[in-house]
């Protein structure tokens, strides 16, 4: 596992749709991983197992802080690294590592421990957020909508990922140089789009391009809980 011990170191083409409700809704792991770790390969590949499943959202998120050992990570992003610090500064940590895995925006486990992991997946398949939401795509438009049960404590984040399905890397420095390793669910762009309190039904739509999954996430501000999530291309 490697560490940072200081936290601030450094649808369907045409048309498709998904939906997601509070209890059934999919549950988002992301892992935060990078091509310069070695101890990152088989968190990797369960989080290619993970892509096979139908009640899972998993996402690779590749950082950049490990950049300085001999290899940038193709995929890497300052962007990342800044979630998963916010992640450890809203959990009250000073640390963050490689690989790790973030269950629902709540859990943060080491990531290539399979079976705690899918416990947490099923855990919080059993909770009912309250929510629906409902993402479909036309063209280069996504369209979002979501209504709650109640208003929420506290604003939420609606988010737009896009997610790349798989593509393999040769490695030529760093710790895992001479492999050649296939990533999946590969995080290209994650944007905060709009923020929603839950009071009054959502509607919003965006431009999208390209055949890149398309994922909204609605998640409680500040790196809370995700509260609902769904997917299309």
């Amino acid at each position: 596992m490697r560490q940072l011990t200081g936290l601030f170191l450094s649808v369907i083409l045409a048309f498709g749709a998904s939906s997601a409700s509070g209890q059934n809704g999919p549950v988002v792991v992301e892992l935060y991983t990078s091509q310069g770790c070695s101890s990152c390969p088989p968190a990797d590949e369960f989080l290619r197992q993970l892509a096979k499943r139908d009640d899972v959202i998993p996402m690779a998120l590749h950082v950049d802080y490990w950049d300085y050992i001999g290899w940038k990570d193709t995929f890497g992003q300052a962007k990342f690294t800044k979630r998963q610090k916010g992640y450890a500064r809203a959990a009250g940590k000073r640390m963050i590592y490689t690989p790790q895995m973030v269950i629902a925006g709540q859990e943060h486990v080491v990531g290539n421990k399979p079976g705690q992991v899918s416990r947490l997946i099923k855990s919080h398949k059993a909770q009912d957020t309250g929510i629906d939401l409902k993402v479909s795509r036309s063209g280069n438009k996504v369209l979002i909508e979501a209504e709650a049960d109640r208003p929420s404590k506290r604003p939420m984040w609606v988010q737009l990922v896009r997610l790349r399905d798989l593509a393999s890397v040769d490695i030529k420095r760093g710790e895992n140089a001479g492999k050649k390793i296939t990533y999946s669910n590969i995080v290209s762009d994650w944007q905060r789009i709009d923020t929603w309190d839950g009071d009054s039904p959502l509607s919003i739509s965006r431009p999208v391009k390209g055949t890149d999954q398309v994922v909204v996430i609605l998640q409680a501000a500040d790196y809370g809980p995700i509260l609902a999530a769904a997917r299309t291309r």
